[in-house]
């Protein structure tokens, strides 16, 4: 089986000058665990995961304690947390190739891209393991 059969296909972007506060809005709503960034022509770029942004906040953002220096780490740029030249795959690339991937280079996910490198579509572990559950394996 390839890929495409278990990946998400319902793929959020974010841009590299986007605030951490549009990231933020986005996990805080869509339950998401990574975004992919994008750049102007729609290739990908980079990811941001929720781990990622707990970092670049202050913890005292949205507390009784939150100061202006607080509010200000929301105005950090994506491309200052992002990781930078994600591994991806294609569509087509078998299931044991990405469970590899994720196991060989302990990543979380894997941006699904096509041939002009735009996002087509993200698998995690959690897509796996659904699928595996699910008994499409």
């Amino acid at each position: 089986m390839n890929v495409r059969s278990i990946m998400t296909a319902r793929v959020v972007t974010v841009e590299m000058d986007d605030r951490l506060d549009v990231v933020k809005q986005i996990f805080d709503t869509l339950k998401f665990h990574h975004l992919l960034v994008v750049d102007d022509r729609k290739k990908l770029s980079g990811v941001v995961s929720d781990r990622d942004l707990l970092k670049a906040l202050s913890p005292y953002v949205g507390s009784a304690a939150e100061t202006a220096r607080d509010i200000a780490t929301l105005n950090k740029r994506v491309h200052q947390i992002m990781s930078r030249n994600p591994l991806t795959l294609h569509p087509e690339a078998q299931i044991a190739d990405a469970v590899e991937l994720l196991l060989k280079e302990r990543i979380s996910c894997i941006p699904i891209v096509d041939r002009e490198f735009k996002p087509v579509g993200i698998l995690s572990w959690r897509d796996v393991l659904k699928s595996l559950h699910a008994g499409k394996h």
